[in-house]
This record gives C-alpha cells, sequence and structure tokens, in this order.
C-alpha cells in the first residue's frame, strides 16, 4: 500500500515526507478517553488475567477518575511531577490516565533502577509524588525509598521532608499492606469521583502541556529526561495502531514493559485511539505465560522486541497453543533476524506483523512498515514514514544525503518532543533551530521511501531491547579506587543481540577481578548494565589524536569470544 508522501523527493535526496492524512488529533488524553468511552462504553478495556480483573471501558474510566480525585485531594495538581515505579500492573495503567486528566505530569521510573539512578530521576526533575510497587524480582522499591528518605520512619502520610529528595512529599505505595510515612493506593484509589472538580481541571489542559517525562541516556552519562506532551503521545499512539489497522475488534497483547513508549504510547494509548483491548500477561516477560494469555484471551495483537519473540517460538509448550486469532503486532527494539520474522509469520500467525522504528524523544515511532510490505522488506528495513512527519538524512556537514547513501537520521514534525527537562543546552544540542530532531542513528533510505538503519553515531548498544549508553557505565566504573580508565562497548550476543563489555586499565601497583568490579556496579545501575565481559588491559587503543576506538576493542572483544 503505497501512502502519497512517503517516496523521497524529487532530485534524488534521502529526504521524505509523511502524507497528511489521517489528520492530527487535537485532543488532550483525558479528551482522548472520554471519546473512546463513550463510543464503546461497555466493550472490554483492560485485562490483567493473572490478577482475575476486567474492566470495560466506563468502568476504567470511572476507576481512574476516583484516583484522579485522590490525587487532587492530595493537592497534586497541573504541571506538578508524579513518578510511577512498577513493573506492568493495573495500577500503572490507572495512574497514566490519572495523572493526565488533571494535568500531572507522569514521570516513567525505570523497574530496574538502582538507588543512584533513582535519586538522580527524582531529584532532576523535581518529583513532588511517587507511586511505588512494593518489590518486583530482586528489587526492594520500598527499602530503597526508606535508604534515600530515612525521614519517612518519622513522618506523616504525605508530610515527607527529606534532605536528599527535597521535592518528594508524598509517596504512596501499592499493596495492601501499611508502612511508615507512605499512603496506600487501594485507599487513594477508593475515592469518590469529583466530576465538577475534574472536568475543570481536564478544561484547562492544552494538548501542548507536557504530560509525560522518560528518561534517556545520552553519551554525558547522566539520564536525561524526555518531556512529552498530550499532543506528541496522542497523535504518534494514533497512527501507530492506525498502520496496523486496529479497531475496537482488536485485543493486543502487551508484555513490553510500560515504563518504555512501546508499552504505554503504543500500546495503552494505541489501544484507547481505537478503542481496543489493553491485555497484559503480567508484571514482567514470560513466554509461556505471554503464549497462554495470547491463546486464552483470543488476542489479535502482540507486541515484543525479537528476543521475546524467540523465546516464545522456542518456548516448549508453543505447539499446545491456539494463536490463530493473531494477525498482527510490532517487533521493534533491536534489528529482527529474517529467521525469526518467518517463524513469526508462519508459525504464530501473525502475517500482518509490523517492523517500527524511532526514539523516546520523537514519541517514539517515525517509521513502520505496512501490513502488507513484502517480507524482505520488513526485515532489511524499518518501513515507511508515518503521517505528518519529515525525515531527512545528513551527513557531517549537515548536507542531505542521496538515496540510497549513509547519514544521520534527523526527524521533524507533532512528534519531537518539547525537549529535555531542565536542560536547555542539551535540547539545544538534539534539536537544530529549524526543529530537526538529530537522532544519532545512521540509515539509508531507497528510491520507495523504505529506511534502513545501518549503525549508531554514538556507540548505544541495544541489549534485548534496552538501550545503554556506555559513558554512563564508565563513569560508574571510573570511580573505584583501582581503575586508571575504563572503555565500555556492545559485542555481539546470540541471545540479546549484543552484550555490554568493559575494558579496564589498572592504576600502577593495583589489582582487582572481574567479580568484584561487577560487585561495584550491582546495586548501583541497572542489571542489564553491569558488564557481562570485564577485560583487564595494559593501554586502550587510541587515534593520533587521544581518541579510544571502540571499533578496534569491538572487533577484538568479537574474535576473542568467537574463537
Amino acid at each position: 500500500m503505497m501512502v502519497y508522501g512517503e517516496a523521497p523527493h524529487a532530485g534524488g535526496k534521502a529526504h521524505v515526507r509523511g502524507g497528511e492524512e489521517p489528520a492530527l488529533l487535537n485532543d488532550t488524553i483525558p479528551e482522548l478517553l472520554a471519546r473512546c468511552v463513550a463510543g464503546n462504553p461497555d466493550g472490554e478495556a483492560l485485562v490483567f488475567p493473572d490478577r482475575g480483573l476486567r474492566l470495560g471501558w466506563q468502568e476504567f474510566s470511572d476507576a481512574v477518575d476516583r484516583l484522579a480525585t485522590g490525587l487532587l485531594d492530595l493537592g497534586l495538581a497541573r504541571g506538578d511531577r508524579l513518578g510511577i515505579w512498577s513493573p506492568n500492573r493495573p495500577e500503572w495503567v490507572l495512574t497514566q490516565f490519572a495523572t493526565a486528566r488533571i494535568g500531572v505530569i507522569l514521570v516513567n521510573v525505570n523497574p530496574a533502577y538502582r538507588i543512584g539512578e533513582l535519586e538522580y530521576a527524582l531529584r532532576h526533575v523535581g518529583v513532588r509524588a511517587i507511586i511505588a510497587a512494593d518489590r518486583f524480582k530482586s528489587s526492594d522499591y520500598l527499602a530503597m525509598l526508606n535508604e534515600l528518605a530515612g525521614e519517612l520512619g518519622e513522618c506523616a502520610p504525605g508530610a515527607l521532608v527529606s534532605a536528599r529528595l527535597p521535592d518528594l512529599r508524598i509517596v504512596i505505595r501499592m499493596g495492601g499492606e501499611k508502612s511508615d510515612g507512605m499512603l496506600n493506593f487501594d485507599d487513594l484509589a477508593a475515592t469518590p469521583a469529583d466530576p465538577g472538580r475534574l472536568d475543570a481541571a481536564t478544561a484547562a489542559l492544552s494538548p501542548d502541556d507536557a504530560i509525560n517525562i522518560q528518561f534517556t541516556s545520552g553519551t554525558t552519562g547522566l539520564p536525561k529526561g524526555a518531556t512529552l506532551t498530550h499532543r506528541n503521545i496522542v497523535n504518534n499512539a494514533h497512527f501507530t495502531t492506525g498502520r496496523m489497522h486496529f479497531t475496537s475488534a482488536d485485543r493486543l497483547c502487551i508484555p513490553v514493559p510500560l515504563y518504555h513508549c512501546f508499552g504505554m504510547v503504543m500500546g495503552v494509548l494505541g489501544c484507547v485511539t481505537k478503542g481496543a483491548a489493553m491485555v497484559f500477561p503480567g508484571e514482567g516477560f514470560d513466554p509461556d505465560i505471554t503464549l497462554a494469555t495470547v491463546a486464552n484471551e483470543k488476542c489479535t495483537g502482540l507486541y515484543g522486541v525479537p528476543t521475546m519473540f524467540s523465546g516464545m517460538l522456542d518456548a516448549e509448550g508453543f505447539a499446545g497453543h491456539d494463536l490463530s486469532r493473531l494477525r498482527t503486532g510490532i517487533m521493534a527494539g533491536a534489528p529482527c533476524p529474517i529467521e525469526v520474522m518467518k517463524r513469526v509469520q508462519r508459525d504464530m500467525n501473525m502475517s500482518e506483523v509490523t517492523i517500527a522504528y524511532g526514539m523516546t524523544e520523537t514519541s517514539p515511532v517515525s517509521f513502520q512498515s505496512h501490513t502488507d510490505d513484502p517480507l524482505e522488506k520488513r526485515v532489511s528495513t524499518v518501513g515507511r514514514i508515518h503521517p505528518h512527519l519529515e525525515v531527512k538524512l545528513v551527513d557531517d556537514q549537515g548536507r542531505t544525503v542521496g538515496i540510497g547513501e549513509t547519514g544521520e537520521l534527523c526527524t521533524r514534525g507533532y512528534s519531537v518532543m518539547r525537549g529535555y527537562w531542565g536542560e536547555p543546552d542539551k535540547t539545544a544540542e538534539a534539536i537544530d533551530d529549524d526543529g530537526w530532531m538529530h537522532t544519532g542513528d545512521l540509515a539509508t533510505i531507497d528510491a520507495e521511501g523504505y529506511c534502513s538503519i545501518v549503525g549508531r553515531v554514538k556507540d548505544m548498544l541495544i541489549r534485548g531491547g534496552e538501550n545503554i549508553y556506555p559513558r554512563e557505565i564508565e563513569e560508574y566504573i571510573f570511580r573505584h579506587p583501582a581503575v586508571q580508565t575504563v572503555q565500555v562497548f556492545g559485542v555481539p550476543d546470540e541471545k540479546f543481540g549484543e552484550e555490554v563489555c568493559a575494558w579496564i586499565v589498572l592504576k600502577p601497583g593495583q589489582e582487582a577481578t572481574e567479580d568484584e568490579i561487577r560487585s561495584f556496579c550491582q546495586g548501583q545501575m541497572a542489571h542489564y548494565k553491569v558488564p557481562r565481559h570485564i577485560r583487564f588491559k595494559a593501554e586502550i587503543p587510541m587515534t593520533v589524536t587521544g581518541k579510544p576506538q571502540k571499533f578496534v576493542m569491538r572487533d577484538a572483544m568479537a574474535q576473542e569470544l568467537s574463537g
């Protein structure tokens, strides 16, 4: 299916514009939800089979309003920041819409964050309230919050005054137990709704208001808060599910994390734009549980990164699940091996699966394949441009390159973030005066408008769909008293696509072991950032100008590991 505007401009330049149809939406998130509810109040909205939870659209909207009223009662208002720190739970989805109802900016906190990362995130954007799960896997969230804010044990709930977290006043815990200094989510969610106050709060909102902050690291090492508006994410959700031809008859299985745009925007908001059911297999990804959920809930769509699809295809009980209702979905987050795509189409019945590309700063999707694109195009490319967006590929002088030539991918249009929270200089580095978001990704565009991502200007690596930026890890390892210098880079890995590797030069007379370095990292950064491969070297390969040659290190490690 060729849509007007997807082919490159005349003149042979790698510059494409999306079509003007369908039209951009001019809704805030609460307006979008209200329209969805009005169109299908009894349709199934939110399903968590492991919780025995099923809510219709009207029931879901009523639950959102109760929680939003509870947040108003706490004194939260338009522009305040509320953090959510949890795996995929019903509370997460309700919070997403309750905050939007009253204009509170939702701050997504990575469930894998440890104390140092959490402290930085909460301080950086001035989080006033946080809703946290009690724990998930090896993470004891409440213990970490108590370590950061020891004053919780002495304060009244909702009245925290913390030396290390000066903006944080309110901690709300999930689960039925009570914790000193914390409110309970279930109590807050039982607040009688106050439609008058809620509607007044919603009426004051603009589609161009900031409503979500998502953290994305850069080569500077510290996470940056990409600030997204209602217009950004409502429209991106609309066009993403539109390209899959979603309707209210569809049921989407969402095993990807909510703190990512993949789950929150492409998944949840995407379903709301069409009135489709949101189905969550559980708190985290499990291949067998996801397959069972798809079968039992008769899901028509499924999201995942390539490693998730590989895990499901290789699951011992795969053949026992009825996947006959599946037809579409999205595979994104990492390059897709052609054999995996073939098996997904053949064995999972996903003949209309699509590939998507984007970044948090662009809400996220810029390119997506069509459901009827040839298999080769759905594997070797990331599809064609979304409506109402513009992309060009530029060389290091800022000149647009030709068709088939490699250049840095730059995006312009409604999807570009407002900026990095509190960092105008870094925003200006990323978004130029003409509104182009410089992604740092290297790409090519062919004569039909299909885009292929061929590398990264920066040294970001992708492990199992998680973006990892080496500088952040390097800066922490450098704190170790025995370390003189360190370089972190990605090496190929069959399971995760890439794994983290660190080359370390120790100070003269100092000693350290691989396990010691890993222990130094554990508990201070997300588990997937801790280097799997560590080598101690006499020196780091450098250019004549003194820049580390990561490609030399990467090639040497790849050869060592393959041998």
